[in-house]
């Protein structure tokens, strides 16, 4: 099956599922292989087949291939260990308001939140989603069951993992969400931007939820950066605080990314994934 289609201005465009799973011949990589090397590999196959794909039509594709890559190993991760959360794909927010996975409770109380800020100023609270969701185990094993491995890379795969939060659509209660991870293959200037603001963002909710609920010492929500390369630089300028947490002295300043981690094989996916699942 070809994995690159025409569209109708005559360009191509690469069917990334398709080309994920076929250069992949249906298997996880070596645990060892630098990720990124392993996109540059892609890029050379997808170059064979069809020399006309542009540069930004591959770059296009290259996050959803990192992040099915983690996806799968978060899955497995979950398989393997008992007491794991599970860290699920998200898509856009024009596709699925990530609030939702809340119970109808919560969803109206961050509903009325944003109506209250629209009525009163001229703003709106808008926010985007997160690459992953963090949900609790004992809410995926009420939802899902019992998690099977993943040891065979296709379309039903993929379409596995890319639907998987659907399930937890109105079921999550004020605990039952972890926590978010943010996920890019490089940190660029303006993404270095964009993950604190989401983050900050997520937990001034989380934060607005607590209040609202008269929830006494929460057990906090925690929102997580991973790329395939993190520099001193990157860690610097995402060591930043969350805003809501400096506008009380009743409140310890909080981080807006909790951690950021450096993951550039299904190895350092592991380390990754066994402090973030079990926080």
């Amino acid at each position: 099956m070809s994995f690159i289609r025409t569209l109708k201005d005559g360009k191509s465009q690469v069917i990334k599922d398709i080309a994920f799973c076929t250069l992949l011949k249906g298997k996880l990589p070596s645990e060892t292989k630098p990720i990124d090397e392993l996109i540059l590999d892609f890029d050379k196959e997808v170059a064979k087949v069809d020399s006309s794909v542009s540069k930004d039509a591959l770059n296009n594709v290259h996050g959803d291939w990192y992040e099915w890559l983690l996806a799968i190993s978060a899955w497995n991760y979950c398989a393997e260990n008992k007491n794991a959360n599970l860290a699920l794909l998200t898509p856009n927010i024009s596709q699925f308001d990530i609030a939702r996975l809340y119970n109808d409770r919560l969803y109206g109380l961050i509903q009325d939140l944003r109506e209250k800020v629209l009525n009163s100023s001229s703003v709106q609270l808008i926010s985007s989603n997160p690459d992953f969701v963090i949900i609790d185990r004992r809410v995926v094993n009420e939802m899902i069951g019992k998690i099977e491995f993943i040891t065979i890379i296709d379309q039903v795969a993929i379409a596995k993992i890319e639907n998987a939060f659907r399930e937890f659509t109105g079921k999550c209660d004020f605990d039952d969400i972890h926590g978010y991870v943010s996920v890019k293959t490089s940190f660029r200037p303006d993404r270095r931007l964009q993950i604190p603001h989401e983050g900050s963002l997520m937990k001034a909710i989380y934060t607005h939820l607590q209040t609202r609920e008269w929830i006494i010492n929460p057990k906090g929500l925690k929102y997580y950066a991973i790329a395939t390369k993190v520099g001193n630089p990157d860690r610097v300028a995402l060591k930043t605080v969350a805003t809501h947490s400096i506008t009380t002295v009743h409140n310890i300043p909080q981080a807006a990314v909790d951690e950021v981690f450096e993951v550039n094989s299904l190895q350092q996916a592991q380390v990754a994934l066994s402090q973030i699942l079990h926080s």
